[in-house]
């Protein structure tokens, strides 16, 4: 099979090769899936990078987490009927060498989940990694309906998916974007009130939005926004932080503390498997009637994946996507 390689850290054009490798068969519990699309995620480069000194978990490693095209090959114990469905694939490159930037990659059943014939792979790519973060950010506490939910960043592929989770879900989004020129960029079917970080008192909006506080907080980066979170949380809220700028984050502890916050984190390799299993079902039922889209930026053919991941790590507009030609 075609496939893109890494067997050491690195810049993306250094490091990243493309070519022939053996066509992986499945095992037990496993299907493998004929890949049309891979989606290029942060967590995807930082690991090509040795993000934070780690070593290589791999001596080769086929990048890449989330993906979408047909199952082609089952193994033992799965059911048969699934052999030609179409798929979305997330957590493929999680604690596992071999991931979907290559024309054929090998899950678990469970984690190759049916995608609605009217959805397209480019959809289907995008809701691994971003999709499930967004959705443990703001499903892990228990239902939203009738909540008033924080997203910043409201305008990146997990702050989105999260707005319209939320939204779906029944809650009431207020949406952080870094600039005021970025508001009109926010949807106003998904996002009730938008807020720019660089106005002169965001936190003075967002409370003129939510007299009462915000019950939840879908964080993007804890180091920037921990006071002005703890200047808008209702009592008894979650703030939960998939991202931060500084390794050793400072807190105003005393004031969460009386506000009796909880700090959620998220490490999404390492989300209990139910949890995932949930996110996937509801991803797919909330895609299918028309409540998640997502922002398409650059498509690369597998050749040039090093530009996909360059695009990523210069952290342009949009989903980086990777076509897999056959």
């Amino acid at each position: 099979m075609l496939a893109s390689w890494y067997d050491q850290h690195g810049p993306a054009a250094d490091v990243l090769n493309v070519g022939e490798l053996p066509d992986p068969q499945p095992g037990p519990g496993e299907v493998r899936v004929r890949v049309n699309v891979s989606g290029v995620n942060p967590g995807d480069t930082k690991k090509r990078r040795g993000w934070h000194g780690s070593s290589m978990p791999y001596p080769r490693v086929v990048p890449h987490s989330d993906a979408a095209g047909v199952i082609d090959e089952i193994g033992e114990g799965v059911d048969p009927l699934r052999a030609g469905e179409r798929v979305w694939v997330y957590g493929a490159q999680s604690y596992r060498p071999f991931g979907t930037a290559a024309q054929y990659t090998v899950v678990p059943d469970h984690q190759a989940v049916r995608l609605p014939d009217h959805l397209s792979d480019e959809l289907g790519a995008s809701l691994g990694i971003p999709g499930i973060t967004a959705h443990r950010a703001v499903f892990a506490d228990g239902p939203v309906d009738g909540r008033i939910i924080l997203v910043h960043g409201v305008l990146g592929g997990v702050g989105s998916l999260a707005a319209q989770l939320a939204r779906w879900g029944g809650a009431t989004v207020i949406g952080t974007v870094r600039h005021g020129s970025d508001l009109d960029r926010v949807d106003p079917a998904v996002v009730s009130h938008a807020v720019a970080l660089d106005s002169a008192h965001p936190a003075t909006a967002i409370r003129s939005y939510a007299p009462e506080g915000v019950h939840r907080v879908v964080e993007v980066s804890l180091s920037a926004n921990a006071d002005l979170d703890n200047a808008v949380v209702a009592l008894d809220a979650v703030v939960a932080a998939y991202g931060t700028h500084a390794d050793r984050t400072e807190l105003p502890f005393w004031p969460l503390l009386f506000n009796n916050v909880t700090l959620r984190l998220l490490g999404s390799d390492d989300f209990p498997t139910a949890a995932k299993r949930q996110a996937a079902r509801d991803l797919t039922a909330a895609a299918a009637v028309g409540a998640l889209t997502v922002d398409i930026g650059d498509r690369c053919p597998l050749e040039d994946i090093a530009k996909a991941h360059d695009r990523v790590d210069t952290g342009g507009r949009g989903r980086v996507l990777v076509t897999v030609p056959h």
